[in-house]
């Protein structure tokens, strides 16, 4: 028998542990995290998504706010004078759009211009010195002071320079037929806004030009003002001595500022100060005006509503009915799964541009749907199909899984194993594609509208589609009319889709928990 090799030990050298203790679980010293909380950590993680949902976010309120706070209205009439105006914004004295373009001016039409600026000194609600329009201001930098370029107009040979005019103050003097009560009106105006809206009518007789024309004394054929010596009439004579009016007289010399035609009165207008007295505000638009003379910025809210409620509508029967279609496709397999799946390849090889039309054609044309509705039910007809293929996708990988199986044999019916047990593991894939689902609307939308499919240009709803649409024809002298709306919808793609990722992440049941 082998002999036994160790050493003894000696049982004084043995305690007993916790003898005298009594054990116990530890108290959790950290909050537990839920599988939403965990996704907002995860996609805080995300900076391109944060930074996308801010952007988001801003686009929103601007829709939501700009309506209240703008003082042109969608239904409003428009002023067709004030069509195709550059933006203007001007926050204090620090100038962000200063509604100026540049323009290569003859001497003629710079002293015009130079003229409105004079009539037009009390103009007020500018805030910078540069709205003035005025001889020193007109210089651009391109052109040192005083320097001409020498082009040839006409067959002839004119000095041209480089100026940045205003549009806004462009319009200069416009003639109007009014009544005796609204000349009055206009007359009291003036007295309460101490601003000059009438000035006296041109003697078109005797020193031709246009009825628009300001207060210089036109007398030759190419209409270059001269001076009381019939000499014509320099830049330099006009910064020094100002100009020889050309207005109408009456037999006893004094100014004629209208004229009876009928029983209405024929006035000569500044249209800037007779646009103040009309609307009560200055006229300025932050995006310019499009070809109607409407403001950018206002139907550019009003068409982002638009794009919202259809997009988040249509998104929202997506994920419901899509959701249920694509849980019982997925859970119940089989001859259910294989029928309904034919019924999905019909609708899917169905062009959307033909369900358009169809819609268009049989329902909003016939005035049985708005054009708004029958869009949102076009969509709604093929737009659940990519939310149940996503949904029957995740059922058929979490049905046979074992707390189903387990939860199947403690007795859970059917209905709680799909929502209660099965569905949670996939709201996360179903949310991120809803989310993708409207930026996919409004750009069909906006497509739609842009190829006169359907029309959602009316005196209550306009679409950024539409807009585009209508800017089309500006594009290479205003091209602010469709540039705006097109990069906003632009704008709008990038951040969904970022914010889309940053989704699909967080909410990522395989990555709950992880630390990147």
């Amino acid at each position: 028998m082998a002999e036994n090799n160790y050493t003894p030990i000696s049982k004084d050298r043995f305690r007993f542990v916790q003898q005298n203790e009594k054990i116990h679980d530890k108290a959790l010293k950290t909050k537990p995290i839920g599988y939403f909380k965990d996704a907002w950590i995860r996609f805080r993680k995300n900076k391109a998504s944060v930074a996308a949902a801010i952007v988001l976010a801003i686009i929103i309120l601007y829709a939501i706010i700009v309506p209240f706070i703008s003082k042109y209205k969608l239904g409003a009439k428009s002023d067709m004078t004030y069509k195709k105006m550059n933006p203007e914004l001007i926050i204090g004295k620090t100038v962000i759009f200063d509604g100026g373009k540049n323009m290569s001016l003859n001497d003629k039409y710079l002293m015009y211009l130079v003229s409105i600026g004079v009539n037009a000194e009390n103009a007020e609600g500018k805030g910078a010195e540069s709205w003035n329009i005025g001889y020193e201001s007109f210089y651009n930098p391109v052109l040192k002071a005083g320097e001409e370029e020498k082009v040839i107009e006409d067959g002839n040979e004119v000095y041209k320079r480089a100026a940045r005019v205003n549009t806004y103050q462009l319009i200069g003097f416009q003639y109007l037929q009014v009544s005796a009560a609204e000349l009055q009106k206009i007359l009291d105006g003036e007295k309460e806004m101490q601003t000059q809206i009438l000035y006296p009518l041109i003697d078109e007789n005797n020193y031709g030009g246009s009825a628009d024309d300001a207060n210089l004394w036109f007398r030759n054929d190419r209409g270059y003002p001269i001076n009381e010596a019939g000499q014509r009439m320099t830049l330099e004579d006009v910064k020094a001595n100002g100009y020889v009016d050309n207005f109408l007289r009456d037999s006893n010399g004094d100014l004629v500022y209208m004229k009876t035609v009928g029983s209405m009165y024929k006035i000569r207008v500044l249209y800037y100060n007779y646009y103040r007295y009309e609307e009560g505000h200055t006229p300025s638009f932050v995006f310019g005006s499009d070809g109607g003379g409407y403001d950018i910025a206002t139907r550019m809210a009003y068409g982002l509503r638009t794009s919202f409620i259809l997009s988040v509508s249509v998104a929202v029967f997506c994920f419901i009915f899509g959701a249920i279609f694509g849980a019982i496709e997925g859970y119940y397999g089989g001859w259910v799964d294989l029928l309904l799946e034919r019924l999905v390849d019909i609708l899917w090889r169905m062009p959307l541009y033909i369900i358009v039309t169809l819609f268009q054609m049989h329902l909003v044309n016939t005035g049985k749907a708005s054009v708004l509705s029958g869009l949102l039910m076009a969509f709604c007809v093929t737009g659940w199909i990519g939310t149940a293929s996503l949904v029957r996708t995740q059922f058929y990988r979490f049905k046979n899984q074992e707390y189903i199986l387990a939860a199947r044999t403690l007795g859970a019916k059917d209905m709680r194993l799909m929502f209660r047990h099965i569905f949670p593991n996939a709201i996360g894939t179903i949310i991120t594609s809803s989310v993708f689902v409207i930026p996919g609307i409004i750009m069909s939308e906006s497509t739609f509208s842009y190829l006169g499919i359907v029309n959602l240009n009316s005196r209550d709803t306009v679409s950024l589609g539409t807009m585009m649409a209508d800017g089309k024809e500006f594009l290479s002298e205003y091209p602010h009319i469709l540039l705006i709306p097109a990069a906003v919808i632009a704008l709008m793609m990038i951040a969904f889709n970022l914010f889309g990722n940053g989704l699909r992440d967080a909410f990522n049941p395989s990555l709950r928990g992880a630390d990147d």
